[in-house]
């Protein structure tokens, strides 16, 4: 690998190294609402999405190297996108850990949804291998998803919340 793999392996470290340092002090915050059985705790979370950054990365230099290098024009659309959905990867943590926003973090991970695929099927045709280092990513945004999801759900109607099979209602 070149230098700057090692550069492109670590750019999308800055998003959840700012959450971090955002919320670092608040770590109970995640660990109390009332959230599916499913829901992974806060490390695993960010240990998860510290994981697809770094095949992000690795992704995004295949591409880089296989178009040559450099910044010229045959990069524009297959990194611009990339850069594009990264960004909004990086407001989700924001929305989600920071702001605790969940329903503006589910409309941003349905728009990063679609700008995944569609780096995705641009990049195929570049680097076969950068493209499905892409579908653990989409795995997930969709746990994520569903988290957001029901954690913006259930903060509309606090007092309507399904109650477990067998559970009896007040």
């Amino acid at each position: 690998m070149q230098p700057q793999g090692t550069i492109f392996m670590a750019l999308p470290h800055l998003g959840p190294i700012l959450v971090w340092l955002l919320t670092h002090r608040r770590s109970g915050w995640y660990d109390s609402p009332k959230k599916p059985p499913w829901c992974p705790p806060h490390k695993v979370l960010m240990t998860g999405w510290i994981t697809i950054y770094f095949v992000m990365g690795y992704a995004s230099y295949l591409v880089w190297k296989d178009l040559g290098g450099g910044f010229g024009r045959p990069l524009a659309l297959p990194l611009g996108l990339y850069a594009v959905q990264l960004a909004i990867s990086w407001a989700v943590l924001i929305l989600f850990f920071v702001a605790h926003t969940h329903g503006l973090a589910l409309l941003h991970l349905l728009l990063l949804y679609g700008l995944v695929v569609s780096t995705a099927l641009i990049w195929h045709p570049i680097n076969k291998l950068a493209a499905v280092l892409l579908l653990p990513y989409l795995a997930w945004l969709t746990v994520t998803a569903s988290i957001a999801y029901r954690l913006w759900r259930d903060s509309l109607c606090p007092g309507q919340q399904p109650q477990p099979m067998g559970a009896k209602s007040d």
